[in-house]
């Protein structure tokens, strides 16, 4: 995190459905018949692993090497840390925060979405927006190539030509990188958006080719077509994505790693959590494993409620792109086959003034699990008086005092009294604090959830075949002849 850092803790983050059961639509007994399943979805998750590196999964498209990643990446750090991955990430990460403000990334589903999880999340709320100083030296991050927005484009183009710079690089506040994720290089989006900032990237450094090859950083597999132009625009560095790891299961790769630790995030906490989240995964008995509950409760509220449609309600602004991380994991990973339940990710207590209406006497065919943090990593805001007022005109003044966290309480409170006294079911997860170890750890925890899930209910998590369709009907249009 940047200006506000809150005491490092190793907190876990727990998971609790007591108000899905008070419903009565949900048994305990329900959950006890479903530990023998569960246990056996968990042990097929893990050996999936041995199954992909023995390359004996047959026709089965399998990428679970993200499993260990966050163990395999630390114990390499520890062990031989001038050769290992993290290392590399750190130098090149120290590299563009002494050259340059601006980092673009450009990249598409899980090559961007895990990026912004935990930039909105572990860095300050308006990092962009604060000077070079308040932001400790980092840059500032921007996203592009994840859809195609004239106007979009344009803005992002606006913003890089603020400060003109002839490419001396004196004038540090006027230079940009740009970080390009693709594990295969041939996403439309992404790779129209390279040519585009490429070619203003080489425009504002005066075609130099050694500075063009300096602030282009790619991160894709061993071979294809960005590999290619990594090779012939000579970048120095170029990180891969590993095999055995889907873009979706990413962020714990460069992919996420090296734009975090621009920022400031502290990537080795990050990963920390993460494996704590594995072992707990691995060790924990079922009734106490906060994964295979999570699982449990959300495939029988959609087996005996009907609840087909899985409301994530994060009560902090900043867990907002974790909900739109989780909502592409869970829709690519689950959703074949004419199955899978839907995901929505909401903001409260803002969407209650959009959606709570439909969540309170809509139909019954949800159910929300709530992200509740529990420590403001800032001082608290208290309510003041009202300035330039003697009187009381908008009636809050017996609530001086009250902080902004008690507000919250009292109005996340009343929003699960609210939705149990009519029967909805609602779970939490709770968060300790918002920090890099607690962060870690919620992004395993989702997901090791969908894979474990897909091996309960006989679906392969891993694979996209409806995303390959609209990308071959894409192409088609734009090469009727080809």
């Amino acid at each position: 995190m940047n200006t506000a850092r809150s005491k490092l803790s190793d907190d876990p983050i727990s998971y609790d459905a007591a108000a899905v059961l008070a419903t009565g639509g949900i048994k305990q007994t329900d959950l006890d018949n479903l530990v023998t399943s569960l246990s056996t979805a968990r042990e097929e998750s893990l050996n999936d692993l041995d199954r992909w590196r023995a390359n004996d999964a047959g026709e089965e498209s399998l990428d679970p090497a993200f499993i260990d990643l966050p163990e395999r990446l630390l114990a390499d750090y520890g062990t031989r840390r001038p050769e290992s991955e993290l290392f590399s990430i750190l130098q090149t990460s120290r590299r563009l925060r002494e050259a340059v403000d601006r980092v673009v990334v450009l990249g598409i589903g899980g090559s961007y979405m895990g990026t912004r999880a935990l930039f909105e999340s572990c860095c300050h709320p308006f990092h962009n927006e604060l000077s070079r100083g308040e932001r400790g030296g980092r840059p500032r991050l921007s996203f592009e190539g994840f859809n195609i927005d004239n106007d979009s484009a344009q803005g992002l183009l606006d913003v890089l030509r603020l400060h003109p710079s002839g490419g001396d690089g004196d004038d540090l506040l006027a230079q940009w990188a740009m970080l390009v994720v693709s594990k295969s290089g041939g996403t439309l989006e992404t790779a129209a958006a390279t040519r585009l900032f490429l070619s203003e990237l080489s425009e504002a450094v005066g075609g130099d080719a050694k500075q063009i090859a300096e602030r282009v950083v790619p991160i894709t597999g061993a071979s294809g077509k960005l590999a290619s132009l990594a090779k012939t625009l000579g970048c120095p560095d170029v990180f891969g994505i590993p095999d055995g790891v889907g873009g979706r299961f990413s962020v714990f790769t460069a992919v996420g790693l090296l734009p975090a630790s621009l920022v400031g995030i502290d990537v080795v906490r990050l990963l920390e959590g993460a494996a704590a989240m594995t072992r707990r995964y691995r060790e924990s008995p079922v009734s106490e494993n906060p994964v295979l509950q999570y699982v449990a409760i959300s495939h029988l509220a959609e087996e005996k409620l009907g609840a087909t449609i899985r409301i994530l309600s994060s009560w902090s602004n900043q867990l907002e792109a974790v909900g739109l991380w989780y909502d592409q994991l869970l829709s690519e990973s689950l959703g074949k086959d004419e199955k899978g339940a839907t995901p929505l990710t909401t903001v409260t207590t803002r969407d209650l003034h959009s959606r709570g209406q439909q969540h309170q006497d809509g139909r019954r065919d949800k159910i929300i699990t709530n992200l509740c943090v529990g420590e403001s990593r800032r001082d608290c805001i208290g309510l003041p008086p009202l300035s330039g007022s003697t009187g009381n005109e908008d009636q809050l003044d017996d609530l001086i005092g009250t902080t902004w966290p008690s507000m919250l309480a009292a109005a996340t409170d009343g929003t699960n009294e609210a939705y149990a006294s009519v029967n909805r079911p609602t779970a939490t997860i709770h968060l300790p604090q918002i920090d890099e170890f607690t962060i870690g750890q919620l992004l395993q925890m989702l997901m090791l959830a969908t894979v474990v899930e897909g091996r309960l209910v006989g679906t392969n998590p891993y694979g996209q075949p409806g995303v390959e369709a609209y990308k071959k009907f894409m192409m088609k249009r734009l090469r009727p002849d080809g």
